[in-house]
This record gives structure tokens, C-alpha cells and sequence, in this order.
């Protein structure tokens, strides 16, 4: 479900705060065409239900960012949102342009933890109520998935959630432009994964991205976002 489309941002919208970086026209060095895609029935809501609950053995790919800062890390967590459709989706946001970070990028609803959370469930679904108005009681909470640490360094809890379909969103608009759905399917097939490298500041930076067109525009899923959905796809491929 997206809200307004003219409520997104222009498709050349910075994704970084970098001067003269845009991961858009960074050269894709691979696409994983060779790797199998989740099948169908995996990514039904019980049957993701049934792995949480019995989780195979395996290894998230990726685990951290190159460090650009200084600063003490700090918790922080990420909703996961499958919406239970007939064909689950993945519902994200798209960021506004005037945020000192990430503007303008794709994400998952989340932040950083506050003393008042519980436990890393409950900032999420905190978060998930300010950015988007998503009501905790339609979220069912079926399993956290390993942490990933991001450059400025967020030690981020990605939490996985059965989301209602009747669900309905108020934006925060000092954060949040836009929020959409994205087939699982899509993202869980490897043949919609780019790896992408790039010399930057001296050293080479990679990272993941799976670019969706919907009926608004081109969702530029990519970093953090795309690293921890490809920690999904391994997951339920194991």
C-alpha cells in the first residue's frame, strides 16, 4: 500500500550525503542469477513462523559496514514487516530529503533504542508507531535475525513481524516521504541482487542493491536495508 505518490521524492534525490556519490550509478560487479530463489511455499506466514521457531543452521553474509566514525556504538532496530497478503510483501519507507541522514533512502521503519524499550522488539514497534503510525496491535512479532552494524556505527536488530493487510499508515513527514510494499518474492530471489564496488575515500566499498519498479517509480533498495534482506534471503534459504 503507498501512500500519495506526490508525496514521494524526485527520482534525483541524493541517496548519500557524500558530495558526487549516488549508489544508482555505481557499476553493478554481479547479479546472482546462479543462486536459487526461496521457494513459494517458504514464504508463506506460517511457514516463516515454523523457522523462527526452528531455525536451521546458517550464517548471515553480512555482518558490518566500513566504519566512518569515532563515536561510542549504539542499539538500535529495524521492523521487518511482511504483510500477510495472498502474496506477502515487505512494507518500507522511503526517507524525506531534508533528514541529516539517510535522506532519501529506502528503509525499514526503525531507530535507535530508547532507555524506556523493553527489549529490541519493542523498539522497533515503538519506532514503526512514529515514523508510520503502524498500530503494534496488527504486528505480530515472529523472530529477531542477527544484528548488523552500519557505518556510523548502529548495532541494528533487524525484528521480523507478520503485519495485518487492513493495516493504515500516518506518516511522520519530517522523516518519512513515502511507504510501500514490495513483493517477497522479489527480494528473496537472488537474480534481483547487485553487488556493487566502487574505490571510495581510499578504500573499496561494496554493498548490495535491488532496485523494484512499482507503479510510482524505481524503490532504490540498497546498503544497510538490502544487506539485511539479503541476511533474510540466507536465512530462509538454509
Amino acid at each position: 500500500m503507498s501512500t500519495d505518490p506526490t508525496d514521494s521524492l524526485p527520482p534525483d534525490t541524493p541517496l548519500s550525503k557524500i558530495p558526487d556519490f549516488d549508489p544508482r550509478k555505481v557499476p553493478v560487479v554481479r547479479v546472482d542469477r546462479d543462486l536459487p530463489a526461496v521457494e513459494p511455499a517458504r514464504l508463506a506466514p506460517e511457514a516463516l513462523r515454523e523457522r523462527f521457531a526452528h531455525p536451521p543452521a546458517w550464517q548471515p553474509e553480512l555482518r558490518t559496514e566500513r566504519i566512518a566514525t569515532h563515536r561510542p556504538s549504539a542499539p538500535a532496530s529495524v521492523l521487518v514487516p511482511i504483510v500477510m497478503r495472498e502474496q506477502p510483501t515487505v512494507l518500507l519507507t522511503e526517507r524525506t530529503a531534508h533528514l541529516s541522514t539517510h535522506k532519501g533512502q529506502v528503509a525499514f521503519p526503525g531507530g535507535r533504542r530508547d532507555d524506556t524499550d523493553v527489549d529490541a522488539a519493542d523498539t522497533a514497534l515503538r519506532e514503526a508507531e512514529e515514523e508510520v503510525g503502524l498500530d503494534r496491535s496488527l504486528v505480530d512479532v515472529i523472530g529477531l535475525m542477527p544484528t548488523y552494524t552500519t557505518v556510523s556505527l548502529f548495532v541494528v536488530t533487524p525484528v521480523v513481524a507478520l503485519v495485518r493487510p487492513d493495516y493504515r499508515l500516518t506518516l511522520n513527514e519530517h522523516e518519512v516521504a513515502d511507504a510501500f510494499e514490495v513483493p517477497l518474492a522479489f527480494l528473496m530471489d537472488p537474480a534481483h541482487h547487485h553487488r556493487h564496488a566502487l574505490d571510495l575515500g581510499g578504500a573499496r566499498r561494496e554493498w548490495y542493491s535491488m532496485p523494484y519498479v512499482d507503479a510510482v517509480k524505481e524503490r532504490f533498495i540498497w546498503g544497510a536495508t538490502a544487506a539485511m534482506l539479503r541476511n533474510f534471503y540466507r536465512f530462509l534459504a538454509a
